[in-house]
């Protein structure tokens, strides 16, 4: 039976998408939910699987194709093993038969081969009609590799490689890509951010001393008492933006036409970076979490964001952002705004310091902490108090749960 592969119904704000690859050719096997396509948006990569068993028939739009929401991508044949005839599975053998290279592999077992290196064809497989295990390559990569004496080639022999560039003495080599969708997409909101908005900065330093005693004394505990989440330092900026932007209201509103929208709510946005770009999912509701909940909510996103796994609901909305750029080395930059957000604080690298205090000059584990800000909505005056408010919050932690 055939069936259409049609691509996700995107969202409003998402206008269309882009075929970015094809992991499966026509004629070959597939699993339920086995990986077809990834479709490229302005904000995330979306996945299309496979609706059942069977095989690929068709490809109706190649790789760079600009795709509407809910359009007809390509055919599907459920059941099917080729595009031309069903799939024939080798009846299993007692003395397990190498699996054959049409046999169609689960996720699991397709990502294990791919993660080693190997042939699927040459492990033996045991599974039902002959279908190739997890557990079959576990012990065939604990198997002991037999010494293979490779007879040595002369260097004329020696293969080249297919895609060579020929380098001489004062080469100049270009390479010409097509930006990404998302690329582009976030050089764009970037462009506008710079024409479309007063955006200033202001800058204040954090001796991060009380909050480093802090976590060094509880973690241990933190990590027992909450499965293994590990005690970090953004749940205490976090923390501390929400009871800031309480106070500070304005921070936390949004520029609509000619209204400013008030949140009653903070919605956090956490900035992290992927091979991809820069992506900002939202911690819902930040101001009803927990630090605990802060911190596995963080490392779920992280994970989900390596792997291309976030939603365009996790990323929608926020009302303020934060940026760490110390995880990367940076000591001091300037963060650029979120739209339509009016603010957004930057986090820099932790660096000893000489600091006078109480008359002497002692050694301080120092932060500097950045605020953009859109001038149109937030006086320089406002600013400047919230980023200190933060400051006397994070060098103070018992503040943010006293919430004075």
């Amino acid at each position: 039976m055939s069936t259409e592969i049609k691509a996700p119904v995107f969202p409003e704000s998402v206008a269309d998408g882009e075929i970015a690859t094809w992991h499966k050719q026509p004629g070959e096997a597939v699993l339920r939910d086995e990986l077809l396509v990834d479709i490229e948006t302005d904000k995330v990569v979306l996945e299309v699987v496979a609706p059942a068993d069977g095989a690929l028939s068709a490809i109706l739009k190649e790789q760079g194709d600009t795709i509407l929401s809910g359009e007809v991508i390509g055919q599907f044949e459920v059941g099917g093993g080729s595009a031309s005839e069903p799939a024939v599975v080798p009846e299993a053998s007692e003395a397990s038969a190498p699996i054959a290279e049409a046999m169609p592999l689960s996720p699991a077992v397709r990502k294990l081969v791919d993660e080693k290196g190997l042939d699927a064809s040459t492990i033996p497989a045991t599974g039902k009609g002959g279908r190739l295990t997890k557990e079959d390559v576990q012990k065939f990569i604990a198997q002991p590799t037999p010494a293979v004496e490779v007879p040595a080639k002369p260097p004329a022999a020696v293969e080249a490689p297919q895609e060579t560039i020929e380098m001489t003495a004062g080469a100049r080599v270009e390479r010409r890509v097509p930006m990404t969708r998302l690329r582009s997409s976030i050089a764009k909101r970037l462009v506008s951010v710079q024409q479309n908005s007063a955006m200033l900065t202001t800058f204040n330093e954090v001796n991060m001393e009380p909050i480093m005693k802090l976590r060094n004394k509880y973690k241990a505990q933190f990590e027992k008492a909450h499965d293994g989440t590990r005690l970090g330092f953004m749940s205490f900026f976090v923390q501390a933006s929400i009871e800031a932007l309480k106070l500070y209201p304005e921070v936390n509103a949004s520029i609509d036409g000619n209204d400013v929208v008030y949140h009653g709510y903070q919605d956090m946005g956490v900035a992290v970076s992927t091979d991809r770009g820069l992506v900002v999912p939202v911690l819902r509701d930040a101001h009803l979490m927990g630090m605990a909940e802060i911190e596995e909510k963080i490392n779920e996103y992280g994970k989900k964001a390596r792997d291309n796994k976030l939603t365009l609901e996790e990323m929608q909305g926020g009302t303020f952002t934060i940026s760490n750029g110390g995880v990367f080395g940076s000591l001091l930059s300037t963060p650029i705004l979120n739209p339509p957000q009016t603010a957004i604080l930057g986090m820099h690298k932790i660096q000893e310091r000489p600091m006078v205090v109480d008359g002497e000059i002692v050694i301080q584990p120092m932060m500097y902490l950045a605020l953009s800000y859109d001038h149109r909505m937030i006086d320089g005056k406002a600013a400047v108090q919230f980023l200190v408010t933060i400051k006397d919050f994070l060098e103070d932690p018992a503040r943010i749960l006293l919430k004075v």
